[in-house]
């Protein structure tokens, strides 16, 4: 009959002394501890260790969920790097990487909805009886990227000259600005004088 866990008994992996590497998980901040546990997780993988791809049992799930709560609240540096040794598994630590992504998307998405509630307000208050309010939020509203009312715009065009048009238009521009004139170097011929 198979045991259980022969795998974690057949399970030798090569040790590198790497002591000037090691940080204590109390003198890092939150994201590098994150960090080296998911890199811990890759590393096992290299080595060969056998991953179940089970489900993270509740106990894992909720350690998970702690530590994210820990991190996006900022809470105090021990109490988050605590929640974070609670997780144990992979399959935990790939969890709480899930959530801090998601939480990133999701904060990208609230951003926008806050913006398209700033200026939904400031649209509203285009209407206010107080002509100072009403100033403010035009000037506010021109000044939203889309509108670009206030900002300055430097169109340039480039156009293809060749070397002798191009002297010729800055000869143009001198004579207009400068009133240099070109000067033009005649020779004459001059008889031999005997």
């Amino acid at each position: 009959m198979r045991r259980m866990l022969d795998h974690l008994i057949n399970f030798e992996p090569e040790v590198h002394a790497h002591s000037g590497d090691f940080v204590p998980m109390e003198k890092t901040d939150p994201a590098d501890a994150v960090d080296g546990m998911s890199n811990t997780v890759d590393w096992l993988k290299e080595l060969g260790a056998v991953d179940t791809d089970t489900l993270v049992n509740e106990h894992q799930s909720q350690a998970a969920r702690t530590a994210f709560t820990n991190i996006v609240t900022a809470k105090p540096a021990e109490i988050t790097h605590n929640s974070l040794a609670n997780i144990k598994t992979p399959e935990a630590v790939k969890r709480l990487v899930g959530m801090l992504s998601a939480y990133d998307w999701e904060f990208v998405h609230q951003a926008k909805q806050i913006r398209g509630y700033a200026v939904a307000k400031l649209v509203e208050e285009t209407e206010h009886p107080n002509a100072n309010v009403r100033l403010k939020a035009l000037v506010a509203l021109g000044k939203v990227t889309e509108v670009g009312l206030f900002t300055e715009k430097i169109e340039i065009k480039k156009t293809e000259m060749s070397d002798v048009e191009l002297e010729t238009r800055i000869k143009e521009k001198l004579n207009r600005f400068m009133g240099v004139i070109d000067v033009i170097d005649v020779t004459e011929d001059r008889p031999d004088e005997a």
